[in-house]
């Protein structure tokens, strides 16, 4: 296992109830640097920041929450330590060098909370990252916690974990060292959950109150929790965000890209010792269920996870978790370049069969652009394609997540991202507060849905009434927020008539 590069650790030891310290520690480029202090029941953590910073929270980066040797599952850490200077934690090893560093040594969490000097406790909002559970990090400034702290009076924290071979390969059926591997970065995040449960309280958090948020693979990765054992309790509210797990990936079929994986890897190449370097090259290997690059995620290994996320029904366990779901209307837009195929020479001749890959699901394609066509005449191939792509691929999981909820007498809470066409990610910033250079508009369709989000974990009410078979209830929002019954059904009931099998199950 590779250690993080330039990660220095600090451990404290303290005991007692929360303690704060401030002090200017010393200069750095000409600009005093704040320390404030807490003692926690781990230990102390330290807060870093410049006097001329922008008010709002107090951040705590940084913060290890466990350890884990590869392909095992992670090791609870329960003695205080920070990175130098509060500094984030590392990104976990993935294609690309967007999140730097990486290190396999990514256990890290991050705290933001309003003030440090009162006694009421905030309920707790904490954000797992999306990226298809392969790649990711809660280092992207669209994550930073500030805005929403400060708006909402919460405590935001937000955390990184393992991702790609190194958090879901799984190895159980062919190397009997890794019973874990398949789930581990699952379980990454049910020990950070309960480092939140054991030292939020000294932030100003309350324990009893967290809900966990999510968008994409985020959603995903909660979805699974929710049907998780392990994962009781940890958590009291749900927000998925464009993100949700009908189906786990079976066994067998993980099996088999676990073979296609180690065949990349090398003859003779021992994962748990090869370079990391050679781990993530081998994630070009083709996958033998889907086609194109390696598919990785939760497992059904009968030990972690024991029955898929939400089929044949929304798991018993989390019925008592109020749950909100969204999705945005264009998701697709952020998934395919203009210039680049399906989408460059895009026609009404060809579109039928550009989208018969991409819907991810076996009806015929010629039929739907007749009905899609039929339904909305004006629109061109592009706007067809973005929503055919959209419904057919990107919704159905929330809708099947929706309709679990309101069967099993326990709704969920619906919306769905209208405002500028929203594509993926879209609701990431504006959740967080944090897109760059806000339109008047969109600061106040930031406003708007942040209020949504604190308000659903403070009371498990967003505001809007809950997604009933009857009705189906759901915010729309836009620059006029509204809820609407049923919105989009023509588009739900045209791709009913088909089984839904999410992708890499």
């Amino acid at each position: 296992m590779s250690g993080a590069d330039g990660i220095g650790r600090r451990a404290f030891l303290a005991s007692g109830a929360a303690l704060v310290a401030v002090a200017s520690v010393r200069a750095q480029g000409g600009e005093y640097v704040a320390a404030r202090h807490v003692s926690a029941p781990d230990g102390s953590y330290a807060s870093q920041s410049w006097h001329n910073a922008l008010p709002g929270a107090i951040a705590f980066r940084g913060i290890r929450y466990a350890r884990a040797e590869r392909f095992r599952a992670p090791v609870v850490v329960v003695r205080a330590e920070q990175t130098v200077e509060g500094a984030f934690g590392p990104a976990c090893p993935q294609p690309g060098d967007r999140y730097q560093p990486q290190s396999e040594d990514c256990l890290f969490l991050n705290v933001w909370t309003p003030a440090l000097d009162e006694k009421r406790k905030r309920p707790v909002l904490v954000y797992f990252h999306g990226g298809a559970y392969s790649t990711g990090s809660v280092t992207d400034p669209i994550n930073d916690g500030a805005n929403l702290a400060a708006r909402g009076d919460v405590v935001v924290v937000t955390v990184n974990h393992r991702l790609n071979a190194l958090g879901y390969l799984y190895l159980a059926r062919l190397d009997p060292r890794f019973p874990d591997s398949g789930n581990a970065g699952q379980l990454d995040l049910i020990v950070a959950l309960q480092w939140i449960r054991r030292n939020i309280a000294a932030f100003g958090g309350d324990p009893g109150n967290v809900t966990v948020f999510g968008q994409s693979g985020g959603g995903a990765k909660i979805a699974t929790l929710m049907a998780m054992p392990e994962a009781k309790g940890l958590f009291h509210k749900a927000i998925t965000m464009s993100g949700q797990q009908v189906t786990a990936s079976g066994p067998l079929n993980a099996t088999k890209r676990a073979e296609a994986f180690l065949a990349r890897l090398g003859p003779g190449v021992d994962p748990a010792t090869a370079p990391v370097e050679q781990l993530i090259a081998a994630l070009l290997a083709t996958d033998p269920v889907l086609g194109g690059g390696l598919y990785m995620g939760p497992v059904l290994d009968m030990t972690h996870l024991m029955r898929h996320p939400f089929w044949p029904d929304a798991p018993a366990q989390s019925l008592d978790i109020p749950m909100m779901l969204g999705n945005v209307v264009m998701e697709t837009r952020a998934f395919y370049a203009p210039d680049k195929p399906p989408l460059a020479g895009l026609t009404m001749d060809n579109l039928a069969a550009r989208i018969a890959p991409q819907m991810r699901i076996d009806i015929s394609p010629e039929w739907v652009v007749g009905e899609f066509r039929a339904r909305y005449p004006q629109a061109g191939a592009t706007e067809l394609f973005h929503r055919i792509v959209t419904a057919a691929r990107s919704w159905r999981g929330q809708v099947e997540e929706a309709e679990a909820r309101a069967r099993a007498g326990a709704p969920a809470f619906v919306y769905q991202l209208d405002f500028e066409q929203a594509k993926h990610t879209d609701d990431i910033g504006l959740s967080f507060g944090t897109m760059p250079n806000p339109t008047p508009a969109q600061q106040s369709m930031s406003d708007v849905v942040m209020d949504a989000f604190v308000r659903f974990a403070r009371t498990g009410d967003p505001g809007w009434p809950a997604y009933r078979l009857a009705r189906r209830e759901t915010m729309i929002f836009d620059i006029v927020s509204r809820v609407e019954n049923d919105p989009r059904r023509w588009e739900r009931e045209l791709f009913a008539r088909v089984p839904y099998i999410q992708p890499g199950s």
